[in-house]
């Protein structure tokens, strides 16, 4: 039998109203992963008068999403699509790369793909 790992890794810094996002995607994601990230954010959030989050996510591990967890991702970038400043996105499938670009349908800031973590920070802390 084999174990799938799934599920995500979150840090959230702060500076004012301005913050910065890292998440590391690994597996295949679940609604289950939604439900505990979601209000990791939310709380960050509550409070706070016009925020701006830059995001570093790495993808370099991630399989995909359940189906239900897709439309948690969805809900998520409409509900706080235009805080989004910068978002960049690294990772290794081409998938991934055409995701990054149908992002920028539903965030206010720029998406961009990477292969190169270091060029990804780079180019969101810059931004």
């Amino acid at each position: 039998m084999k174990i799938q790992q799934h599920g995500l890794a979150i840090g959230i810094n702060r500076t004012s109203n301005t913050f910065f996002l890292t998440l590391k995607a690994v597996g295949k994601l679940t609604h289950e992963d939604y439900e505990t990230m979601t209000p990791v954010i939310e709380s960050a959030l509550t409070g706070v008068k016009n925020p701006t989050i830059n995001a570093l996510i790495d993808g370099t591990e991630l399989e995909g999403w359940e189906p239900r967890a897709a439309g948690d991702d969805f809900k998520l970038g409409l509900k706080h699509g235009s805080q989004f400043k910068n978002i960049a996105i690294v990772g290794n499938k081409q998938w991934q790369q055409v995701a990054a670009k149908i992002g920028t349908w539903f965030v206010g800031g720029q998406v961009k793909y990477f292969e190169n973590e270091t060029e990804a920070l780079g180019w969101v802390m810059e931004h």
